[in-house]
C-alpha cells in the first residue's frame, strides 16, 4: 500500500472561508484504490510553504506519492506549478499530458491548465487541478498506470515492458 500525503492549495482554504472539495475528492479515490491517505492539508498558495511541504515529505520519506490540487491556472496566485518545479529532481511529464489531452476531449478549459509532475527523492509529485469535477476527471486518466509507476521509483518492480 503506498502512503500518499494531499497538498491543498488554497488561500481562502487554509483561511477556513472555503470548504475544501478537491482534496476529499483525492482522499476518498486514493483510499477506494487502496492508497493510504497518510496526510492532507491546506496550505496558503505561498511558493515556500508549497514548496517546503514537498520537500519535507519527500526528504522524509513520509509518503511515496504527493498529489496537490489548485495554484495550477493563470491567476497571480497560482504558483503551484513553481513550487513543484524548485521541489523536484526530475521531471515526469506524462502524467500531465494525459491529463490535458483527455480533458481536452471535455472542456477548451484544460488547456489553461499549468500543472507539472516530477520526482523527488522517493517521491511522485502529481499537480491536479482545482476543482473537483477536474480532480476526479485527471485521477481517472492517470490511475491506471500510476501503481507501476511508483512500484519502479520504489524498486519494487523493474520492467515496464508488456508480455
Amino acid at each position: 500500500m503506498f502512503k500518499v500525503g494531499i497538498i491543498v492549495a488554497s488561500d481562502k482554504g487554509s483561511k477556513g472561508e472555503r470548504l475544501d472539495l478537491s482534496g476529499e475528492v483525492i482522499k476518498k479515490i486514493m483510499l477506494t484504490e487502496g492508497y493510504d491517505v497518510v496526510d492532507k492539508l491546506i496550505i496558503a498558495d505561498e511558493f515556500d510553504l508549497l514548496s517546503q511541504q514537498m520537500i519535507k515529505w519527500s526528504d522524509s520519506g513520509e509518503v511515496d506519492l504527493i498529489l496537490t490540487t489548485g495554484g495550477t491556472g493563470f491567476s497571480k496566485r497560482d504558483i503551484t506549478p513553481e513550487a513543484t518545479q524548485l521541489a523536484i529532481e526530475r521531471v515526469v511529464p506524462g502524467f500531465n499530458e494525459v491529463m490535458r489531452s483527455e480533458s481536452l476531449k471535455l472542456t477548451p478549459k484544460a488547456m489553461l491548465s499549468r500543472g507539472i509532475s516530477g520526482i523527488r527523492k522517493n517521491t511522485l509529485i502529481i499537480n491536479l487541478p482545482g476543482s473537483p469535477k477536474a480532480v476526479e476527471e485527471c485521477l481517472g486518466c492517470i490511475l491506471p498506470g500510476l501503481g507501476h509507476g511508483i512500484n519502479i521509483l520504489l524498486g519494487l518492480k523493474s520492467e515496464c515492458g508488456r508480455k
